[in-house]
């Protein structure tokens, strides 16, 4: 196959039809066998329980062109695994991880043409998710579901480098104690988007949420985990209402492992970020995009790293994270998986 005609070093991030997606539906208690397809539309009942009660969950991860020009996945199995605690929290019925990681194959090597090649700054996103499908009128959950994971061509989250950002703590709560952030609901994502209309609004790139029982702790953003660096070490916000990223729980093992960091994963009280040195939002769109201030209703917190660039330890997580996605650096075992 040859690269589709597309400008690799303009695309945004955003949607780009590609040829073929992975849709396989449960009914009778059993999931059926899955095919490829053309047809990117949805058709359903207007009582689908996902149109009721959001019964939804998704996922994300990316296919890249590695330096010596093999197609490859991020540790696939991690979003496997978290799609199944997603669906377990909603009642869903888990889609089985060997059968993630075969749809991700399908239909990364049926798109191939479409994944950037090296170099470019691009990648392919690769976006699993599923939802109730049969008509739900009483709040139950449903008994018939549809997966499916599309592709689509990205650039990179940030054009021309990642900027230091500014971001808030918001008067918003994020997620409950006993609630679902721990998981990768859409309705989790729903009710942040009034939050980040108004943070945007005010000047401020992104919200960062206090735990909402006492509101005196750090949890996450939006749509990413949070790191902090002190010294030589990573120290990670912990709490059970946090996403499980898999990019901060890779870049923990990339600070021990290769950089030769200290990595705490601990309670992190507001207070304590002017403390720190370093500071950042991980995720799997931009990998690490960092913070330059907080502010904290008119209080403004500066971080010593500044508002040009990344910090020095948080560039080089951030560098021996991309090299090891993109081949430069020999990967853990098991962390690359070869399409082709």
């Amino acid at each position: 196959m040859s690269k589709k005609d597309i400008d690799w070093g303009s695309l945004g991030f955003g949607y780009i039809k590609t040829d073929k997606r992975y849709v396989s539906n449960y009914k009778d208690g059993a999931w059926d066998e899955g095919i490829l397809t053309e047809d990117a539309t949805i058709t359903m009942t207007e009582c689908a329980g996902v149109l009721q009660y959001s019964q939804s969950v998704f996922d994300g991860l990316k296919a890249y062109t590695t330096e010596d020009g093999r197609i490859v996945t991020f540790r696939p199995d991690l979003n496997a695994e978290r799609m199944i605690d997603s669906a377990k929290r909603l009642e869903m019925p888990p889609f089985p991880k060997e059968r993630f990681l075969d749809a991700v194959d399908q239909v990364v090597a049926a798109n191939a043409d479409y994944v950037p090649p090296y170099g470019s700054g691009a990648t392919l996103y690769l976006r699993p998710f599923m939802f109730g499908s049969n008509a739900v009128i009483g709040v139950k959950p449903a008994n018939e579901y549809q997966f499916r994971l599309f592709a689509t061509p990205v650039g990179p989250y940030f054009k021309g480098g990642a900027k230091p950002i500014t971001i808030r703590v918001s008067d918003f709560d994020r997620a409950a104690p006993r609630g679902t952030g721990h998981i990768k609901a859409g309705l989790n994502y729903a009710m942040s988007l009034h939050a980040i209309v108004s943070a945007h609004a005010e000047g401020y790139d992104e919200n960062l949420y206090p735990d909402s029982a006492t509101r005196t702790y750090v949890e996450e953003t939006g749509g990413a985990n949070i790191i902090f660096i002190k010294g030589n070490t990573l120290v990670t916000p912990k709490s059970s209402s946090i996403l499980p990223s898999i990019t901060r729980r890779s870049l923990e093992i990339v600070a021990e492992k290769y950089l030769g960091m200290k990595v705490e994963e601990r309670p992190v009280p507001i207070a304590e970020i002017a403390e720190f040195e370093e500071m950042g939002l991980c995720g799997t769109a931009a990998v690490i995009s960092p913070v330059g201030k907080v502010v904290d209703h008119g209080k403004e917190i500066c971080l010593p790293a500044g508002m040009e660039k990344m910090g020095p330890k948080t560039q080089a997580l951030y560098d021996t994270l991309t090299g090891i996605q993109m081949g430069r650096i020999e990967a853990p075992e098991g962390w690359i998986r070869v399409i082709k």
